[in-house]
Protein backbone atom coordinates (compact mmCIF):
# COMPACT_ATOMS: atom_id res chain seq x y z
CA UNK A 1 0.00 0.00 0.00
CA UNK A 2 1.55 3.65 -0.75
CA UNK A 3 1.26 5.14 2.29
CA UNK A 4 1.78 8.95 3.86
CA UNK A 5 5.12 9.27 5.72
CA UNK A 6 4.49 11.78 8.16
CA UNK A 7 8.36 12.05 8.66
CA UNK A 8 9.66 12.45 4.91
CA UNK A 9 6.31 14.04 3.96
CA UNK A 10 6.56 16.48 6.91
CA UNK A 11 7.21 19.73 3.97
CA UNK A 12 4.03 18.48 2.23
CA UNK A 13 1.91 18.20 4.88
CA UNK A 14 3.54 21.25 6.08
CA UNK A 15 2.29 23.24 2.68
CA UNK A 16 -1.18 21.38 3.04
CA UNK A 17 -1.94 22.79 6.51
CA UNK A 18 -0.77 26.19 5.40
CA UNK A 19 -2.81 26.41 2.55
CA UNK A 20 -6.22 25.72 4.43
CA UNK A 21 -5.01 27.98 7.18
CA UNK A 22 -5.49 30.82 4.81
CA UNK A 23 -8.68 29.91 3.31
CA UNK A 24 -10.06 28.51 0.30
CA UNK A 25 -13.30 27.89 -1.49
CA UNK A 26 -13.05 23.98 -1.66
CA UNK A 27 -16.06 22.72 -3.86
CA UNK A 28 -17.99 19.80 -3.34
CA UNK A 29 -17.57 18.06 -6.60
CA UNK A 30 -20.62 16.77 -8.46
CA UNK A 31 -21.31 13.62 -11.22
CA UNK A 32 -22.12 15.24 -14.23
CA UNK A 33 -24.39 12.29 -16.32
CA UNK A 34 -26.40 12.67 -19.07
CA UNK A 35 -29.75 11.87 -19.73
CA UNK A 36 -29.46 8.24 -19.91
CA UNK A 37 -27.32 8.42 -16.85
CA UNK A 38 -24.27 7.55 -18.36
CA UNK A 39 -21.18 9.58 -16.86
CA UNK A 40 -20.23 12.53 -18.79
CA UNK A 41 -16.37 12.28 -18.72
CA UNK A 42 -16.95 15.35 -21.08
CA UNK A 43 -18.77 17.48 -19.14
CA UNK A 44 -16.68 16.06 -15.82
CA UNK A 45 -13.93 17.98 -17.28
CA UNK A 46 -15.44 21.00 -17.71
CA UNK A 47 -16.73 21.00 -14.51
CA UNK A 48 -13.27 20.95 -12.80
CA UNK A 49 -12.00 23.32 -15.69
CA UNK A 50 -15.13 26.00 -14.27
CA UNK A 51 -13.69 25.13 -10.86
CA UNK A 52 -10.03 26.16 -10.98
CA UNK A 53 -10.92 29.15 -13.38
CA UNK A 54 -13.01 30.33 -10.46
CA UNK A 55 -10.21 30.57 -8.38
CA UNK A 56 -11.18 27.35 -6.09
CA UNK A 57 -8.42 26.06 -3.71
CA UNK A 58 -8.94 22.66 -3.69
CA UNK A 59 -11.56 20.09 -4.49
CA UNK A 60 -13.29 17.92 -2.97
CA UNK A 61 -13.83 14.46 -4.59
CA UNK A 62 -15.43 11.15 -4.02
CA UNK A 63 -18.00 12.87 -1.20
CA UNK A 64 -21.89 13.20 -1.06
CA UNK A 65 -22.31 15.50 -4.08
CA UNK A 66 -20.06 12.74 -6.22
CA UNK A 67 -23.24 10.90 -5.34
CA UNK A 68 -21.69 7.86 -2.71
CA UNK A 69 -22.87 5.28 -5.53
CA UNK A 70 -19.80 5.99 -7.30
CA UNK A 71 -18.34 2.87 -4.97
CA UNK A 72 -21.31 0.06 -5.97
CA UNK A 73 -20.02 -2.49 -8.25
CA UNK A 74 -22.43 -1.91 -10.65
CA UNK A 75 -21.15 1.52 -11.39
CA UNK A 76 -17.63 1.42 -10.47
CA UNK A 77 -16.95 4.55 -10.68
CA UNK A 78 -14.91 5.62 -7.67
CA UNK A 79 -11.09 5.50 -8.98
CA UNK A 80 -12.37 6.81 -12.58
CA UNK A 81 -13.90 10.09 -11.29
CA UNK A 82 -10.64 10.58 -9.06
CA UNK A 83 -8.24 9.86 -11.76
CA UNK A 84 -10.00 12.30 -14.06
CA UNK A 85 -10.09 15.06 -11.68
CA UNK A 86 -6.59 14.32 -11.18
CA UNK A 87 -5.60 14.47 -14.46
CA UNK A 88 -7.35 17.74 -14.94
CA UNK A 89 -5.40 19.16 -11.91
CA UNK A 90 -1.98 18.12 -13.44
CA UNK A 91 -2.72 19.97 -16.40
CA UNK A 92 -4.00 23.07 -15.26
CA UNK A 93 -2.01 26.04 -14.94
CA UNK A 94 -3.21 26.93 -11.53
CA UNK A 95 -1.00 26.02 -8.49
CA UNK A 96 -1.68 25.34 -5.17
CA UNK A 97 -5.34 23.28 -5.19
CA UNK A 98 -6.01 20.71 -2.98
CA UNK A 99 -6.56 17.49 -3.48
CA UNK A 100 -9.34 16.27 -1.20
CA UNK A 101 -10.66 12.60 -1.13
CA UNK A 102 -13.72 11.73 -0.03
CA UNK A 103 -13.31 8.20 2.35
CA UNK A 104 -16.11 6.09 3.54
CA UNK A 105 -16.98 2.96 5.27
CA UNK A 106 -15.10 0.63 8.05
CA UNK A 107 -11.38 0.78 8.58
CA UNK A 108 -11.07 -2.03 5.69
CA UNK A 109 -12.93 -0.13 3.31
CA UNK A 110 -11.33 2.85 4.10
CA UNK A 111 -7.96 1.87 3.84
CA UNK A 112 -8.39 0.40 0.88
CA UNK A 113 -10.01 3.65 -0.54
CA UNK A 114 -6.91 5.74 0.73
CA UNK A 115 -4.64 3.47 -1.08
CA UNK A 116 -6.22 4.53 -4.36
CA UNK A 117 -6.41 8.06 -3.54
CA UNK A 118 -3.10 8.43 -2.87
CA UNK A 119 -2.04 6.50 -6.13
CA UNK A 120 -3.97 9.63 -7.80
CA UNK A 121 -1.96 11.91 -6.07
CA UNK A 122 -4.74 13.10 -3.84
CA UNK A 123 -3.17 14.92 -0.52
CA UNK A 124 -5.86 14.13 2.64
CA UNK A 125 -8.86 12.85 3.58
CA UNK A 126 -12.18 13.81 4.12
CA UNK A 127 -13.14 10.85 6.66
CA UNK A 128 -16.73 10.11 6.55
CA UNK A 129 -18.09 8.49 9.95
CA UNK A 130 -21.42 7.67 8.64
CA UNK A 131 -20.70 3.62 8.55
CA UNK A 132 -19.54 4.28 12.69
CA UNK A 133 -23.57 5.28 13.55
CA UNK A 134 -23.88 2.80 16.65
CA UNK A 135 -20.04 2.65 17.65
CA UNK A 136 -18.37 3.94 20.99
CA UNK A 137 -16.34 7.61 20.52
CA UNK A 138 -13.02 5.37 21.38
CA UNK A 139 -13.83 2.64 18.78
CA UNK A 140 -13.97 5.67 16.24
CA UNK A 141 -11.35 7.25 17.19
CA UNK A 142 -9.32 4.35 16.72
CA UNK A 143 -10.40 4.31 12.94
CA UNK A 144 -9.60 7.95 12.60
CA UNK A 145 -6.21 7.55 13.75
CA UNK A 146 -5.72 4.21 11.31
CA UNK A 147 -6.10 5.99 8.57
CA UNK A 148 -4.14 9.30 9.49
CA UNK A 149 -1.43 7.10 9.92
CA UNK A 150 -2.05 6.39 5.70
CA UNK A 151 -2.95 9.56 4.92
CA UNK A 152 -4.08 13.58 6.41
CA UNK A 153 -7.12 13.27 7.37
CA UNK A 154 -9.86 16.39 7.31
CA UNK A 155 -12.46 15.28 9.81
CA UNK A 156 -16.37 15.47 8.97
CA UNK A 157 -18.88 16.85 11.32
CA UNK A 158 -22.27 15.53 9.35
CA UNK A 159 -25.56 16.61 10.34
CA UNK A 160 -27.52 13.41 11.29
CA UNK A 161 -31.06 14.38 9.20
CA UNK A 162 -28.07 13.24 6.39
CA UNK A 163 -26.31 10.37 7.49
CA UNK A 164 -24.41 11.90 10.26
CA UNK A 165 -24.23 11.23 13.90
CA UNK A 166 -23.92 13.85 16.88
CA UNK A 167 -20.45 13.88 18.93
CA UNK A 168 -19.72 15.62 21.81
CA UNK A 169 -17.44 17.99 22.47
CA UNK A 170 -15.06 15.11 24.12
CA UNK A 171 -15.09 13.41 21.13
CA UNK A 172 -13.79 16.64 18.98
CA UNK A 173 -11.10 17.46 21.92
CA UNK A 174 -9.65 13.72 21.54
CA UNK A 175 -9.99 14.27 17.91
CA UNK A 176 -7.88 17.12 18.08
CA UNK A 177 -4.92 15.30 19.59
CA UNK A 178 -4.90 12.93 16.47
CA UNK A 179 -1.03 14.34 14.93
CA UNK A 180 -2.17 13.85 11.04
CA UNK A 181 -5.45 15.73 11.13
CA UNK A 182 -5.10 19.07 8.96
CA UNK A 183 -8.62 20.38 8.78
CA UNK A 184 -12.51 19.24 10.63
CA UNK A 185 -15.15 20.55 7.77
CA UNK A 186 -17.96 21.74 10.58
CA UNK A 187 -21.58 20.81 9.10
CA UNK A 188 -23.84 19.66 12.04
CA UNK A 189 -26.11 22.89 11.04
CA UNK A 190 -26.59 23.21 14.39
CA UNK A 191 -24.77 26.11 16.44
CA UNK A 192 -23.94 24.26 19.87
CA UNK A 193 -22.23 21.58 18.09
CA UNK A 194 -20.56 24.30 15.79
CA UNK A 195 -18.88 25.89 18.76
CA UNK A 196 -18.44 22.62 20.25
CA UNK A 197 -15.80 21.34 17.48
CA UNK A 198 -14.28 24.82 17.89
CA UNK A 199 -13.18 25.20 21.28
CA UNK A 200 -12.20 21.73 20.91
CA UNK A 201 -9.88 22.76 18.80
CA UNK A 202 -8.73 25.90 20.11
CA UNK A 203 -8.41 24.51 23.59
CA UNK A 204 -6.72 21.90 22.20
CA UNK A 205 -3.66 24.15 21.13
CA UNK A 206 -3.79 23.15 17.66
CA UNK A 207 -3.23 26.38 16.31
CA UNK A 208 -1.95 24.20 12.93
CA UNK A 209 -5.67 22.02 12.32
CA UNK A 210 -7.77 23.99 9.74
CA UNK A 211 -11.63 25.17 10.32
CA UNK A 212 -14.19 24.69 7.15
CA UNK A 213 -17.78 25.71 7.41
CA UNK A 214 -19.64 22.93 5.92
CA UNK A 215 -22.71 24.63 7.52
CA UNK A 216 -24.70 25.70 4.32
CA UNK A 217 -27.27 27.35 6.55
CA UNK A 218 -25.08 30.03 8.42
CA UNK A 219 -22.32 30.33 5.82
CA UNK A 220 -21.48 33.91 5.49
CA UNK A 221 -21.92 34.40 9.80
CA UNK A 222 -19.71 31.36 10.07
CA UNK A 223 -16.87 32.78 8.22
CA UNK A 224 -17.39 36.24 9.80
CA UNK A 225 -17.21 35.23 13.56
CA UNK A 226 -14.27 35.80 15.83
CA UNK A 227 -14.27 32.66 17.83
CA UNK A 228 -12.26 32.92 21.60
CA UNK A 229 -11.84 30.89 24.27
CA UNK A 230 -9.11 29.86 26.80
CA UNK A 231 -5.82 28.01 25.61
CA UNK A 232 -3.62 27.44 28.46
CA UNK A 233 -4.46 30.02 30.34
CA UNK A 234 -4.92 32.76 27.82
CA UNK A 235 -7.51 33.70 25.34
CA UNK A 236 -7.20 32.75 21.64
CA UNK A 237 -9.45 33.62 18.83
CA UNK A 238 -10.02 31.51 15.36
CA UNK A 239 -11.87 32.50 12.32
CA UNK A 240 -13.14 29.88 10.79
CA UNK A 241 -10.69 29.50 7.45
CA UNK A 242 -12.48 28.26 4.45
CA UNK A 243 -15.61 26.75 3.30
CA UNK A 244 -15.84 23.12 1.79
CA UNK A 245 -19.39 23.19 0.54
CA UNK A 246 -21.69 21.64 -2.07
CA UNK A 247 -22.96 24.94 -1.82
CA UNK A 248 -19.68 26.51 -3.27
CA UNK A 249 -20.16 23.93 -6.10
CA UNK A 250 -22.23 25.76 -8.07
CA UNK A 251 -21.97 29.74 -8.55
CA UNK A 252 -18.21 29.24 -7.44
CA UNK A 253 -16.38 32.25 -9.02
CA UNK A 254 -19.28 34.56 -6.63
CA UNK A 255 -18.58 32.39 -3.85
CA UNK A 256 -14.51 33.11 -4.20
CA UNK A 257 -15.58 36.87 -4.44
CA UNK A 258 -17.22 36.56 -1.50
CA UNK A 259 -14.84 34.61 0.55
CA UNK A 260 -11.98 37.35 -0.34
CA UNK A 261 -14.58 40.77 0.98
CA UNK A 262 -15.22 38.41 4.25
CA UNK A 263 -11.07 37.93 4.99
CA UNK A 264 -10.84 41.76 4.18
CA UNK A 265 -14.25 42.61 6.67
CA UNK A 266 -12.90 40.15 9.66
CA UNK A 267 -10.02 43.34 9.62
CA UNK A 268 -12.58 45.75 10.71
CA UNK A 269 -13.78 46.58 14.28
CA UNK A 270 -17.42 46.51 13.58
CA UNK A 271 -19.30 44.13 10.99
CA UNK A 272 -21.67 46.23 8.30
CA UNK A 273 -25.29 44.87 8.54
CA UNK A 274 -25.21 44.16 4.95
CA UNK A 275 -23.61 41.02 5.84
CA UNK A 276 -26.50 39.71 7.77
CA UNK A 277 -28.76 40.40 4.78
CA UNK A 278 -26.29 38.65 2.49
CA UNK A 279 -26.11 35.30 4.88
CA UNK A 280 -30.02 35.21 4.77
CA UNK A 281 -29.90 35.56 1.02
CA UNK A 282 -27.26 32.64 0.84
CA UNK A 283 -29.42 30.79 3.25
CA UNK A 284 -32.84 31.10 1.11
CA UNK A 285 -31.01 29.90 -1.75
CA UNK A 286 -29.32 26.90 -0.37
CA UNK A 287 -32.75 25.82 1.35
CA UNK A 288 -33.98 25.58 -1.99
CA UNK A 289 -30.98 24.46 -3.95
CA UNK A 290 -30.57 21.71 -1.12
CA UNK A 291 -34.26 20.68 -0.77
CA UNK A 292 -34.10 21.71 2.82
CA UNK A 293 -38.16 21.89 2.99
CA UNK A 294 -38.28 17.96 2.02
CA UNK A 295 -35.46 16.76 4.29
CA UNK A 296 -32.77 17.12 1.73
CA UNK A 297 -34.46 15.26 -0.23
CA UNK A 298 -34.29 17.13 -3.53
CA UNK A 299 -30.24 18.23 -2.60
CA UNK A 300 -28.41 16.62 -5.20
CA UNK A 301 -31.16 17.26 -7.74
CA UNK A 302 -30.96 20.55 -6.86
CA UNK A 303 -26.87 21.25 -7.45
CA UNK A 304 -27.44 19.61 -11.04
CA UNK A 305 -30.42 21.42 -11.79
CA UNK A 306 -28.57 25.09 -10.82
CA UNK A 307 -25.45 23.59 -12.98
CA UNK A 308 -27.71 22.13 -16.16
CA UNK A 309 -29.55 25.80 -16.23
CA UNK A 310 -25.64 26.73 -16.55
CA UNK A 311 -24.88 24.50 -19.56
CA UNK A 312 -21.95 22.80 -17.19
CA UNK A 313 -23.76 19.70 -16.49
CA UNK A 314 -25.74 17.76 -19.67
CA UNK A 315 -28.62 16.98 -16.78
CA UNK A 316 -29.57 16.28 -13.24
CA UNK A 317 -29.86 12.78 -13.37
CA UNK A 318 -28.30 10.81 -10.52
CA UNK A 319 -27.14 7.42 -10.19
CA UNK A 320 -30.09 6.79 -8.57
CA UNK A 321 -32.76 6.89 -10.70
CA UNK A 322 -35.22 7.56 -7.76
CA UNK A 323 -33.71 10.80 -7.07
CA UNK A 324 -35.58 14.22 -8.30
CA UNK A 325 -36.30 17.63 -7.97
CA UNK A 326 -39.24 18.01 -5.24
CA UNK A 327 -42.53 19.09 -6.33
CA UNK A 328 -42.41 22.82 -6.49
CA UNK A 329 -38.78 22.83 -6.48
CA UNK A 330 -38.14 24.07 -9.93
CA UNK A 331 -40.19 27.04 -9.55
CA UNK A 332 -38.49 27.94 -6.03
CA UNK A 333 -34.91 27.81 -7.92
CA UNK A 334 -36.70 30.12 -10.56
CA UNK A 335 -37.32 32.22 -7.58
CA UNK A 336 -33.82 32.59 -5.93
CA UNK A 337 -32.19 32.69 -9.40
CA UNK A 338 -34.52 36.28 -10.06
CA UNK A 339 -34.05 37.19 -6.46
CA UNK A 340 -30.23 37.10 -5.74
CA UNK A 341 -28.64 37.82 -9.18
CA UNK A 342 -25.29 38.68 -7.67
CA UNK A 343 -25.28 35.25 -6.18
CA UNK A 344 -24.92 33.31 -9.33
CA UNK A 345 -21.64 33.57 -11.90
CA UNK A 346 -23.74 33.05 -14.74
CA UNK A 347 -21.58 35.65 -17.09
CA UNK A 348 -18.48 33.97 -16.15
CA UNK A 349 -20.15 30.56 -17.50
CA UNK A 350 -21.51 32.21 -20.44
CA UNK A 351 -18.27 33.76 -21.48
CA UNK A 352 -15.60 30.25 -20.71
CA UNK A 353 -18.47 27.48 -21.68
CA UNK A 354 -17.04 27.05 -24.97
CA UNK A 355 -13.73 26.45 -24.38
CA UNK A 356 -14.43 24.51 -21.07
CA UNK A 357 -16.26 21.84 -23.07
CA UNK A 358 -13.63 21.13 -25.53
Amino acid sequence: MATFDPVNDSGSIGRLRAHLLDGQVIPACPLALDEGRNWSQRHQRALIRYYLEAGAGGLAVGVHSTQFEIREPDHALFEPVLELVSEELDAATEDGVARIAGICGRTEQALGEVETALSLKYEAALLSLGAWQADADDVILSHCLAVSREMPVIGFYLQPSVGGRRFSYQFWRAFAEIPNIVAIKIAPFNRYQTIDVVRAVIESGRDDVALYTGNDDNIVLDLLTRFEFQSRGAPVARYINGGLLGQWGLWTRSAVKMLDEIKEARGAEEIVTRWLTMNIALTDANAVIFDAANGFAGCIPGILETLRRQGLVPSRRCLDGELNLSPGQADELDRVQAAYPWLNDDTFVEENLERWLR
